[in-house]
């Protein structure tokens, strides 16, 4: 009788977790900005002063962590009162709701404490956020310039406590013409305690290294030869990558240029590219760079496509070693695949962000996160 029980209970507690993987594996909906405001009051003041216009919201990177993604919501034109905020994995539909993060005090422009434009996230092993602030805001307004309003920097958040742990200032490490696109964390030889990040500079061709504990950071400029084929502005993209071999890499690339490359962060940690770059090979055409699986799983698209690749960075960089896995919606694009280590899945972030850039969207962009199926 007794063991009956215990079998009813194990069933029990197996079928109320299955229930509640299944709330969590459902594909998550936004459109615009719908943020979770503390009062209505606020809400409506931020709609009169022009600070709050939910068309005008959009997300196009994000991290996973727990139950939650982090998303950054780049203030490409006026009325974005968040530029990072959260987002439940627990499926409503297609009204999913966003919440400032960590706070609302930390999201006012012109504050140089304050975030001022999220560009890109990075969640470490440690379950530490590390986002990315350009400081400009505005870069897609019809009717202005962009607005640099503060110094760059990269902020980190314990994603356990919510808590501000550490503002890197870049301004000592850029240039009036810098882009900085994409940041990437590691802990060398597994010292958690020491963490490093890497910044991607499109303009001036190099990678800004930063260690967080020394306080320390120094810039490290490319070669000419990774700008073969690119336009005037272009992106450089970056991932950090995990090999069989124990070594973390840095594959990198512009969008328009031909060819693939890496470097391994140790090397970079010395302070010289010079003749440390391995040229990975050509490119079949211009691809953007989506993401990892944390390991040595790279995902991509080429520019303009709704498919999505994998590939192994432990096998050649040829078409052959590259799998579709995933194919976006009619008129949507992704633009970033995440890690779900909860769930043991890849998830991929998708919008119509082009019909965004042509000011198309009426109430706002399309974001769908979508779970990218036997990813497990």
């Amino acid at each position: 009788m007794l063991l009956a029980y215990i079998l009813l209970i194990t069933v029990h507690v197996v079928c109320i977790k299955g229930a509640c993987d299944k709330d969590y594996l459902q594909p998550i909906e936004w459109s615009g900005g719908p943020f979770e405001w503390t009062e209505n009051a606020v809400k409506s003041i931020y709609k009169s002063t022009g600070k709050y216009i939910s068309k005008n919201v959009v997300s196009q990177r994000g991290q996973i962590y727990g139950d939650y993604a982090y998303v950054a919501l780049t203030r490409l034109r006026p009325g974005v009162p968040a530029t990072l905020a959260q987002v439940s994995l627990k499926s409503t539909g297609n009204d999913a709701v966003l919440k400032a993060f960590p706070c609302w005090l930390l999201q006012e422009e012109k504050n140089c404490k304050a975030l001022q434009s999220v560009v890109d996230l990075f969640c470490d092993t440690q379950g530490v956020l590390w986002a990315l602030d350009s400081g400009i805001v505005n870069t897609l307004h019809s009717n202005s310039t962009p607005i640099r309003y503060c110094p760059p920097k990269v902020v980190a958040f314990s994603l356990n406590t919510e808590k501000l742990l550490k503002t890197v200032d870049l301004s000592g490490l850029v240039s009036q013409v810098s882009r900085l696109q994409y940041v990437v964390c590691e802990y060398p030889r597994g010292n958690h305690e020491k963490p490093v990040i890497y910044i991607s500079d499109a303009a001036t061709r190099s990678i800004l290294v930063y260690d967080v504990i020394a306080n320390r950071g120094y810039r490290v400029v490319l070669p000419q030869v990774i700008t073969n084929g690119c336009h005037r502005r272009d992106i450089l993209y970056m991932a950090l990558v995990r090999k069989g071999c124990g070594n973390n890499y840095i594959i990198f690339t512009y969008l328009g240029a031909k060819r693939m490359f890496s470097i391994r962060t140790d090397h970079l940690r010395t302070g010289s590219a010079h003749g440390r770059i391995v040229d990975l090979g050509l490119k079949p055409n211009n691809l953007v760079v989506l993401g990892t699986d944390t390991g040595s799983a790279i995902f991509f698209r080429y520019e303009g496509k709704p498919e999505l690749y994998r590939w192994d960075a432990n096998t050649c960089f040829k078409q052959e070693n590259f799998l579709i896995v995933y194919k976006a919606s009619t008129c949507f694009l992704p633009t970033q695949v995440m890690s779900d280590h909860n769930r043991q899945r890849m998830r991929v972030l998708q919008s119509n962000f082009p019909d965004y850039v042509h000011n198309t969207v009426g109430c706002g962009a399309v974001q769908k996160i979508n779970i990218m199926e036997g990813s497990c």
